[in-house]
């Protein structure tokens, strides 16, 4: 078969330096440089993620990526203090004051923008 047991996602950055600093400081998570300079994030048992420059990046219209928390309040807030801001949405998806989505029959979630534009949520498991 074609399609290997290890596959991986990508996503484009403007500014791979803002980027890293983000995903690591604001954010705690491992990076790491690969060969070709691209940062990486590992994702459980053989899964990454990959972020590459690409300097007329236009961000997307849709989530990129999903981080699952216990505690969504918790992680809205926790977020808050290192200076993210969280969208608010008042169309078919409807947020609270916090940017929180608790739509009925659906997980919470909160979405906000990495330095490059690009959605990412928080979303309670």
């Amino acid at each position: 078969m074609i399609i290997k047991d290890k596959i991986f996602t990508s996503f484009a950055v403007n500014d791979l330096q803002k980027a890293e600093d983000f995903y690591t400081e604001v954010l705690g998570l491992k990076l790491t440089k690969n060969k070709m300079g691209l940062l990486e994030i590992a994702s459980g048992p053989g899964g990454r993620l990959i972020i590459y420059p690409k300097p007329d990046h236009t961000p997307a219209s849709f989530t990129v990526l999903n981080f699952p928390v216990e505690n969504i309040y918790e992680a809205v807030e926790a977020l808050e203090k290192k200076g993210v801001k969280f969208e608010h949405y008042d169309g078919n998806i409807k947020t609270d004051e916090k940017g929180i989505s608790r739509a009925e029959g659906r997980p919470s979630v909160a979405w906000f923008k990495d330095p490059s534009g690009n959605i990412l949520s928080v979303i309670e498991e």
